[in-house]
């Protein structure tokens, strides 16, 4: 190839390139805080009014919220894959074992979908009402508060098998959840700024009765005894206890404080504080709330981000339950 042909076919290499690049820049770019401000102005209030109403029913549904957020974003992106129901070409995720009988939610989202249908019907997504909803139950129960980025469409699948691999589990030890967090994108001080929304919210027995009865040198005995009064070793599986028994339905640094003292409820919860390598995030957190609180929000941020559906991706669902 002569140079005079050989220049211009470079050039235009480049420029194919480039156009590559720019086609397959990160999708969570398109997403905007006022997405909505055009085509639905209303539509944070209306969704901030409706989460707020059920909150104040029942305090514990705002770590309900927040936690459905976060095992959405896990599975598939942060899509409402989460929301839908089982159909013969769809294996919902609400079967998924972290999820059955625990997860919390589905109706609050419903109906908050539903007001903002009225007002603007098939414009507001059913994954992005989730993220608000997670935002607007931290600041109903005196968390924080942060700016969500918006844009995000419906999936048209859920993924049963992805959830039950990439969902964190309650006996994780450190090493995993690390990495389990590191696979989405999210750092160990995400890990447990995140991790943080334990401060309100409840678990079942079943899941902690290892943890109290293990008589191990990273409990608490006054803890574990209480604890064992409403969750006997052979019975009461769904019995609930409170994750942070100090101040269970208050958004503060409490959490960190239980931890250093060897009164986390889960065992996932008490490796944070064990010896390992975020010992001293934890301290930190629980020295400086305001720290917790603005990284807390922060990380809430990062973990919206986590592939969603932009453009021409994915849909509107009109119910949140069902693709259209």
């Amino acid at each position: 190839m002569d140079s005079a042909s050989f220049f211009p076919n470079i050039i235009a290499a480049i420029s194919v390139f480039l156009l590559l690049l720019i086609s397959h820049t990160p999708c969570e770019a398109q997403l905007s805080t006022t997405f909505y401000s055009n085509t639905c102005p209303n539509a944070l209030t209306t969704i901030r009014t409706s989460i707020r109403q059920a909150v104040s029913r029942e305090r514990r549904m705002a770590g309900s919220l927040i936690r459905l957020h976060f095992h959405d974003c896990f599975v598939q992106g942060c899509d409402a894959s989460i929301l839908l129901d089982e159909t013969p070409s769809i294996q919902s995720e609400k079967t998924a074992f972290p999820n059955t009988n625990s997860a919390r939610g589905y109706e609050v989202i419903e109906a908050a979908k539903r007001e903002v249908e009225k007002i603007c019907p098939g414009v507001v997504s059913c994954a992005d009402i989730v993220t608000l909803a997670a935002r607007d139950a931290s600041a109903a129960v005196g968390g924080p508060s942060w700016n969500v980025n918006l844009g995000r469409r419906d999936s048209t699948t859920a993924s049963r098998s992805v959830a039950n691999t990439d969902l964190p589990s309650p006996f994780s030890d450190l090493s995993t959840l690390i990495s389990t967090f590191a696979n989405k994108g999210l750092s160990a001080r995400d890990m447990v700024a995140l991790s943080g929304s334990h401060t309100i919210g409840q678990s079942q027995c079943f899941l902690f009765r290892n943890r109290i009865y293990s008589n191990g040198t990273d409990i608490d005995a006054g803890f574990a005894s209480t604890r064992r009064r409403k969750c006997p070793s052979n019975s009461g599986d769904s019995n609930l206890a409170a994750l942070d028994l100090v101040t269970p339905n208050s958004f503060d640094n409490n959490y960190f404080k239980n931890l250093m003292q060897r009164k986390g409820l889960l065992q996932s919860d008490q490796v944070l504080f064990s010896g390992g390598s975020t010992d001293s995030i934890v301290t930190e957190y629980s020295r400086n709330p305001r720290t917790f609180l603005s990284d807390f929000g922060n990380s809430m941020i990062k973990m919206g981000d986590i592939e969603p559906l932009t453009g021409q991706n994915g849909i509107i669902r009109r119910i949140c339950s069902a693709i259209n």
